[in-house]
């Protein structure tokens, strides 16, 4: 009976999207997962944040721009607990469907923990008593990442907190510290901001969400201010003491020692992936010297013929819409198929603080730095209609392209529901659509997209609003 084609490992974004693939394409496929079925993403991660920081949206928008749309909001007050339980159902309600897709295409599921016998077998050490053996010509390892700390700062849960424990809560902290300027840092900072919560952010590069283009940051630092979210640039955090209120942290700044007092740290500072106790070394899967990731090749591939893996275990781009991605080419590759393969540095990027944050390809500076002949467009949404009309006017659009060709190298945007703009770009850019294709598709009026095509046009300085 436990016999298949393929055998995945974790049911986060990447592993059940494989499964879900794999049978479609006519694969008798199992599932194994030991507590997340959806992954960190369903359940403490993407989903539940994007709940809170709706709630948070609101928090923020009401006290301090009520007046601005003619409201009269006295006495007012929020309940963090409403919101946690909001998040908690959406969670929920998504980990569900994720079930019953697996179970409407005949997926086996099998809840324990994996364990790499050979490359064509798998031991599964059942949560319940007893353990199961699969055979099976092809593995999908699939089993993710989990928070990393700095040396000598370790999570104990309570004081000195991961995002998972900073998800799970139902309550706010009075203060923090988060440790890391990238994503997950900045979404907590504001949802908690909004919520009365004093917070400061230590990054160690020179501006918030290090990764992205330095101008969108400095739109998102700008409204962090104006929250008072206090944040140290170019810093470090040079220890962290608890104490009976909470933590203690020394803080070395480009103008010297600060010290921090907060009810708790979150540490939003990387990951590790999880590769321990899988029988990788047993039956010989290379590992990468920097991180131990787990190798692979266009195909997903790892060295050994049969075994595959997708998602955060191999490094790459460590973003749910990777993992998925990275699941329909191992699917596809073990049935015989010729996937495309992916670039990863074209996938989208996107932050949903306030305001968001949405970007793929290259920066300018990157795209200068490899040689390439660059046009920018560029245009603001404060001369966007509906951005106006939504009261939200700060950010812009920037597209990067090759000058000549106009073939798109990247984009950076930074504004409201930016991350909604994106595919657009994207899409184009796939498949090998210029600039100028984009200046002359009609866009709705009056739409925040408009500021796409105006940047587009601004790309060959021809943008009509400017």
């Amino acid at each position: 009976m436990n016999n298949y084609d393929v055998v995945v490992i974790g049911s986060g974004p990447g592993g059940y999207v494989a499964a879900i693939r794999a049978t479609q394409l006519g694969l008798k496929t199992a599932i194994i997962d030991r507590k997340y079925w959806g992954g960190v993403c369903l359940n403490v991660g993407c989903i539940p944040t994007k709940s809170l920081l709706r709630n948070a949206e609101l928090a923020h928008l009401l006290p301090a721009r009520a007046k601005e749309f003619g409201c009269a909001c006295e006495n007012l007050s929020w309940d963090y607990g409403v919101a946690f339980k909001r998040s908690r159902q959406v969670s929920e309600r998504l980990v569900k469907g994720v079930n019953l897709l697996l179970k409407k295409n005949g997926i086996d599921c099998f809840e324990g923990t994996a364990y790499l016998n050979s490359p064509h077998q798998v031991k599964v050490t059942l949560n319940t008593p007893g353990e199961d053996i699969l055979d099976t010509s092809n593995i999908i390892i699939a089993t993710g990442a989990r928070p990393a700390s700095p040396p000598g700062l370790a999570i104990d849960g309570e004081k000195i907190i991961s995002y998972r424990e900073a998800i799970l809560s139902p309550k706010p902290p009075k203060s923090c510290l988060i440790i890391g300027g990238g994503p997950i840092g900045m979404e907590f900072a504001y949802i908690w901001s909004a919520y009365g919560t004093e917070v400061t952010i230590v990054e160690m590069l020179d501006h918030l969400l290090p990764t992205e283009e330095p101008e969108a940051s400095a739109v998102v630092e700008r409204a962090y201010k104006k929250m008072k979210i206090a944040f140290h640039l170019e810093s470090r955090v040079e220890s962290v003491e608890k104490t009976p209120g909470g933590i203690r942290a020394a803080i070395q700044t480009p103008k010297g020692g600060v010290i921090v007092e907060a009810e708790q740290a979150l540490v939003a500072a990387g990951f590790k992936p999880n590769v321990e106790n899988l029988g990788l070394e047993e039956v010989g899967i290379t590992l990468s010297e920097m991180g131990k990731y787990i190798e692979i090749n266009d195909r997903m591939e790892t060295n050994i013929p049969g075994i595959y893996a997708i998602g955060d275990v191999t490094g790459k781009l460590m973003l749910a819409h990777t993992g998925s991605a990275m699941g329909i080419v191992a699917a596809e590759a073990i049935a015989g198929q010729n996937p495309t393969p992916i670039d990863y540095r074209m996938i989208p990027r996107c932050v949903y603080c306030h305001p968001q944050v949405a970007s793929f390809g290259y920066t300018e500076e990157a795209a200068r730095e490899e040689r390439f002949k660059v046009t920018v467009g560029k245009f603001p949404f404060l001369a966007n209609g509906k951005a106006l009309g939504l009261a939200e006017r700060a950010g812009f659009v920037k597209i990067v392209a090759e000058e000549g060709t106009g073939k798109i190298l990247g984009a950076s945007l930074v504004g409201p529901e930016v991350t909604e703009l994106l595919p657009e770009l994207t899409l184009a850019q796939v498949n090998g659509l210029t600039v100028e294709d984009i200046a002359r598709n009609i866009h709705a009026h009056p739409t925040l997209s408009e500021a796409i095509q105006e940047a587009a046009h601004d790309s060959d300085e021809n943008a009509i609003h400017l």
